[in-house]
């Protein structure tokens, strides 16, 4: 038997496979190959099912052989293989699948699940690293004859009767100069591992087993233990810490999804703009390429989503974001958000824990998605300062309302802000912390989620409770009429010389501070906003308070000393040092600034050592 001819392209389809554009990655062929082989076996495994083919006991495998002194890298399989009219039928006509004409024939059941291949193209990816290929078959059907199909890169062919006496497929590739990578045994075994590892059939590279077969995704949940879910964590990323928590996703309806997802421990080392999830087709591996099933603000998910109704486009590396799709990631969100409530609801110490990893890409999602902050909106919870504990904002309104009139305090600073906090938390009231660069909108978007919620960041203004009204207004001057308050805001004025600067004066309940800045929370958040979207660092505001405490040993030895007349200089110069350390909690000074402040702090010292002499 001789046969030549043309191999038949459908003018249709416009893509230039053999010229080797079809591919961004060499490395695909292998996949491609690989997985033709398995749907040939699971093709015949299903035929076997229908009783039309009675198997002889023998195991199903694929076997990878390379030879490197002849170049050649041989895919083979024992699966339905094909007779010369397939082969016309299936290799000569490019893009015309077998698969797709398979899946006709024997709809129902989980066919789908079971066949990799729709496309017809994949066979042709081999042309990107051979100079010939030579395709060796034998079918199934009694009666078949062998046949030999070789082609060197071009549309012509060849086709020949063949010695072949077993079932099945082999797929020789001639690699070429440009492609002698494909030569290295520990290349070829990298490809396999890399993208048929969890293939449900034995591959075997030059005799030895090359891959795993066994994803966890497909066995019942209720069959595996947390050891189970961090031997596999560990397997698929071998360098990272263990894991926060892990989702183990199986569905059939509305479309099939299997998989496990996992929250790794964050790493500032590690890109999270980038997806860290596996996509799978039938437990073969296509590509990290995720980002329209899983959601932006879960990037930092690792592991496994594994579905034969992902659409895909012509080399199965890129989703095609349809209706289906955009399901699936609403799928994987209910889904995490699910998984959240559970540890909140049986693990609250846990979840804690993983909040302070967490809590940032939850807050991004809340502000994104409306259904996920309906979902979560009860869990969310916020560090106390000061206290090893976390509150969610109902509780904290209900514990703090009868104080803070339903205004939820909060520091963006933990230590900048101390003197603030403490303020507070001396009246017995509670502040959130809110530290992260993403809080400046979280809070706004949860003021327009909850009419009732008020949110203040503790510079922006002094809650009632902190401070003596009645001390504040005492009159000292009976020939003025001038109260304490009213004296100290003269002075400050006077001494610090800033027209725009507005000084208040005030008896704090607490001693400790001689004077703190206060920054209007509605123009600091507009500043904030504006600096993240230009990517400018924000200036410190203009329209700032400076408070100065007259409950302060400091103030008050500063007051009597400019009723005693004493010295102008030194009066001057503390009351530009009050106000320097209270700016100093709000903005860093640059070195001009910081060398000023410097040579202030020591002739004050200078000044107040020569009085004490």
């Amino acid at each position: 038997m001789k046969e030549t001819g043309s191999i038949s392209v459908h003018t249709e389809n416009i893509f230039p496979i053999i010229k080797r554009w079809l591919y961004s990655d060499k490395d695909i062929f292998l996949r491609e190959l690989i997985s033709n082989a398995a749907d040939a076996i699971s093709k015949l495994r299903l035929i076997g099912y229908s009783g039309e083919f009675q198997t002889s006991g023998e195991e199903y495998e694929i076997r990878v052989d390379l030879d490197k002194d002849a170049r050649t890298l041989t895919v083979s399989d024992n699966g339905i293989g094909m007779t010369a009219e397939e082969v016309k039928k299936y290799i000569n006509q490019v893009a015309f699948s077998s698969a797709e004409e398979f899946l006709q024939k024997y709809q129902g059941g989980d066919v789908k699940q079971q066949i990799i291949g729709h496309f017809g193209l994949g066979f042709y990816s081999a042309f990107m690293v051979a100079r010939r290929v030579e395709l060796d078959t034998l079918s199934y059907k009694s009666g078949s004859e062998a046949v030999l199909w070789s082609c060197d890169g071009t549309t012509a062919f060849e086709l020949t009767s063949s010695n072949r006496a077993e079932r099945g497929t082999s797929v020789k590739l001639f690699i070429d100069d440009e492609s002698a990578e494909f030569l290295d045994e520990a290349k070829i075994r990298d490809l396999i591992r890399n993208y048929c590892d969890f293939l449900p059939v034995p591959i075997l590279f030059n005799g030895e087993g090359a891959n795993r077969q066994k994803p966890l995704w497909t066995q019942s949940p209720g069959s595996l233990k947390d050891e189970d879910y961090k031997e596999f964590y560990n397997y698929l990323y071998p360098l990272g810490e263990e894991p926060l928590f892990w989702i183990h996703l199986n569905t059939d309806y509305p479309f099939n999804l299997q998989g496990i997802l996992y929250f790794p421990r964050l790493r500032a080392d590690l890109d999270w703009t980038k997806g860290q999830t596996r996509l799978f087709c039938n437990q073969v591996f296509v590509s990290n390429n995720v980002e329209e099933i899983i959601p932006q603000f879960l990037a930092p998910l690792q592991g496994a989503v594994d579905s034969p109704d992902i659409p895909l486009n012509v080399s199965r590396s890129f989703l095609q974001n349809d209706r289906t799709v955009r399901r699936i990631a609403d799928y994987i969100t209910r889904k995490v958000g699910d998984r959240l409530k559970e540890l909140y609801k049986e693990d609250y110490e846990r979840y804690v824990q993983c909040w302070k990893d967490i809590n940032m890409f939850i807050k991004y999602g809340v502000m994104n998605s409306d259904k996920f902050y309906e979902q979560v909106k009860d869990i969310l919870i916020f560090e106390i300062a000061g206290e090893d504990r976390f509150t969610t904002l109902s509780d904290y309104i209900e514990r703090n309302k009868e104080r803070t009139a339903g205004k939820l305090y909060y520091t963006s600073d933990t230590g900048a802000q101390a003197p603030y906090i403490d303020l507070l938390k001396s009246q017995d009231i509670e502040v959130l912390v809110l530290d992260a660069y993403i809080d400046s909108h979280f809070v706004s978007f949860l003021e327009r989620q909850n009419s009732d919620v008020r949110f203040a960041r503790v510079d922006s203004d002094l809650d009632e409770s902190v401070l003596h009204k009645d001390k504040a207004a005492e009159i000292v001057d009976p020939h003025t009429n001038k109260t304490r308050s009213e004296q100290l805001i003269e002075l400050f004025q006077q001494k610090l010389g800033q027209a725009r600067l507005k000084v208040r004066a005030e008896a704090l309940k607490s001693e400790a501070t001689p004077a703190v800045l206060l920054l209007p929370e509605s123009l600091r958040r507009i500043k904030e906003m504006s600096a993240l979207v230009n990517q400018k660092p924000m200036e410190f505001l203009d329209d700032h308070t400076l408070v100065v405490n007259t409950s302060n040993p400091l103030i008050q030895n500063l007051q009597r000393l400019e009723d005693t007349g004493g010295d102008e200089k030194l009066v001057s110069l503390i009351c530009q040092h009050v106000y320097d350390l209270a700016l100093l909690s709000q903005k860093s000074f640059d070195a001009a600034a910081m060398g000023q402040f410097i040579q202030r702090s020591n002739d004050v010292l200078t000044r107040l050592a020569t009085r004490a002499v």
